[in-house]
């Protein structure tokens, strides 16, 4: 069992507000992003995931401002994406407060993007986003533009690919099951997990502590969630308090 497994809440964000669907769609709007973030680092969290999911509308990450005043309070990892297609995208996101950038839709367009962000800031920063959706028993195709667009990419495939090119850390988020509550999607999280030898990051499903336990015995490294939080069902202490006994080194 990998030590220190991660809890992440998850925040996408459109316009200036914080906003939740069901397989990335039916959004609704729930409130200031920022007082959600600070209420999340005061429970524990260990880290923070910012997603701008209309960005691919407008060409760009809109986040700037929304970093920049979370990063003053708040004092953990912080990890932006959406919208961000360029080395000069990420240095903004980066000196607004981000830690971390995750990016989809630019990569799988132009790959060579991951090579030249992780030569430019390390390895460290970019993190390989992958919406997977599942099409045959154990194979998935990457999505992106929030779940929406196809491209034809095996997620296998691809995830290699991107670890090769210097992805760090890699965000798994199955468009099946996000928003769900029903659980991630443990198949996918299991084959992608044992494949490569950066952190992965689940995302997708989140709904009891159950779950949790489920997907970090299935390799995940990390644990984004996000209706859960933001409807007040679990708190990120009572996660590492649920969790059973021999789980609980993982979440130290």
């Amino acid at each position: 069992m990998r030590p220190n497994v991660r809890l992440i809440p998850r925040l996408d964000i459109k316009a200036p507000n914080l906003v939740k669907g069901i397989h990335l769609e039916g959004l609704r709007v729930m409130g200031d992003p920022q007082a959600f973030a600070t209420r999340y680092y005061e429970q524990g969290a260990d880290e923070l995931l910012y997603i701008d999911i209309v960005a691919s509308l407008y060409g760009r990450n809109n986040l700037r401002d929304i970093v920049s005043r979370t990063a003053r309070n708040v004092f953990i990892p912080i990890t932006v994406g959406g919208g961000i297609r360029s080395v000069d995208d990420v240095t903004d996101i980066l000196r607004a407060g981000a830690d971390k950038v995750a990016i989809n839709t630019a990569a799988t367009k132009r790959p060579e993007l991951i090579r030249e962000v992780a030569r430019r800031f390390g390895s460290q920063c970019m993190v390989l986003s992958i919406e997977a959706k599942r099409i045959a028993p154990g194979q998935w195709e990457v999505y992106t533009d929030n779940g929406r667009e196809r491209t034809g990419l095996d997620v296998k495939e691809w995830l290699q690919r991107g670890v090769e090119l210097g992805a760090g850390e890699v965000l798994l988020t199955s468009v099946d099951q996000e928003g769900t509550r029903k659980g991630f999607d443990i198949d996918l999280i299991r084959s992608m997990a044992t494949m490569v030898d950066v952190p992965v990051i689940a995302s997708g499903g989140m709904g009891t502590v159950n779950h949790m336990e489920e997907v970090i015995a299935a390799g995940a490294d990390a644990v984004a969630m996000a209706d859960v939080l933001h409807y007040d069902r679990l708190t990120i202490a009572a996660m590492r308090d649920g969790v059973k006994p021999d789980l609980e080194l993982c979440l130290r």
